[in-house]
């Protein structure tokens, strides 16, 4: 990229919120060009706050991916949601996706209320538009952008890149000027420990498909740099209860290595080298009761 002065540069905060599974993370992902952060068809997939960090032409915007917002219930729950809203009312615009195919139910309406509530404007997103047809795209157009807290409307499908590079052209023009907050080569604010453990977790989340997965953390426990030039890679699956355990390792070891060597290949993939990932599962009952856990990821313990 060609140097530009600090006085040339533009940057600002896009928050992407919605709720959950409307495909926020994918949205992210294909905006910034690269993984920052997982996705699974499973609802609640993204638990923490996320930067996504673009460069296009002269401006830096650093896409802040969300938690899904809903009616939270468990103190995960809730500090999930509170770190949504949190990174909404940081963000110099928002950007509120819907699942066009499942259309303006009551998780969105809820979103939009609070949204009007805050007296915040946003661009409007509708996600999966290749999953409906145009008849019922354009009636559910017409009663969101009733609403009047919208700017604009995108019609994308974040999966396949439809529309994506539209939307990046508008949020382009949207940041202001000011210095850049980020290394022009950075593209997230992720921890390189934590996009592991994440990486490892989205594994989980793909393989298993009961409610296990919301009962799972996944931490990394050391990392090695080795002279070769590989990294090693030491992490620990948490469960709650001991019958989740022989669910993770599955039957002679064979789904934890499943996980572990899909995870390995996607970790050689971002890091471009050799990866050696060593998985353990451990029973921690009161792994979601933890402070601790909710500091290391950036969530509110007592939201």
């Amino acid at each position: 990229m060609t140097e530009i002065s600090q006085q040339d540069q533009r940057c600002g905060f896009i928050a992407v919120v919605g709720a959950p599974n409307a495909g926020k993370s994918t949205l992210v992902n294909a905006l910034v060009g690269t993984k920052v952060s997982i996705v699974s068809p499973k609802v609640q997939t993204t638990r923490f706050r996320v930067l996504g960090i673009v460069m296009a032409g002269t401006a830096q915007i650093i896409l802040v991916d969300t938690p899904g917002i809903f009616a939270p219930k468990k103190r995960l729950e809730r500090a999930m949601v509170a770190a949504a809203w949190s990174g909404a009312t940081d963000a110099d615009h928002i950007c509120l996706l819907i699942d066009a195919h499942r259309g303006y139910d009551d998780d969105a309406r809820a979103i939009v209320e609070k949204l009007k509530e805050a007296g915040r404007k946003a661009i409007l997103v509708l996600n999966k538009v290749d999953l409906v047809k145009r008849d019922k795209l354009l009636g559910l157009t017409a009663d969101l952008d009733a609403e009047g807290i919208f700017t604009d409307v995108f019609m994308i499908s974040a999966l396949n890149g439809s529309g994506v590079a539209d939307l990046m052209a508008h949020l382009e023009k949207l940041v202001a000027p000011g210095p850049w907050m980020f290394p022009e080569d950075q593209v997230s604010d992720l921890p390189q420990r934590l996009l592991a453990a994440e990486i490892t977790r989205e594994k989980v989340f793909l393989a298993l498909y009961q409610e296990l997965p919301y009962s799972v953390h996944v931490e990394t426990e050391s990392w090695e740099e080795k002279e070769d030039g590989s990294a090693r890679i030491d992490q620990v699956i948490y469960v709650e209860r001991d019958s989740q355990k022989p669910i993770v390792l599955g039957k002679g070891g064979k789904q934890i290595k499943a996980i572990g060597a899909a995870a390995r290949t996607e970790l050689e993939e971002l890091l471009e080298r050799r990866v050696h990932l060593f998985i353990h599962v451990k029973v921690r009952d009161d792994w979601s009761e933890k402070r601790g856990h909710y500091s290391e990821i950036g969530l509110d313990f007592d939201a």
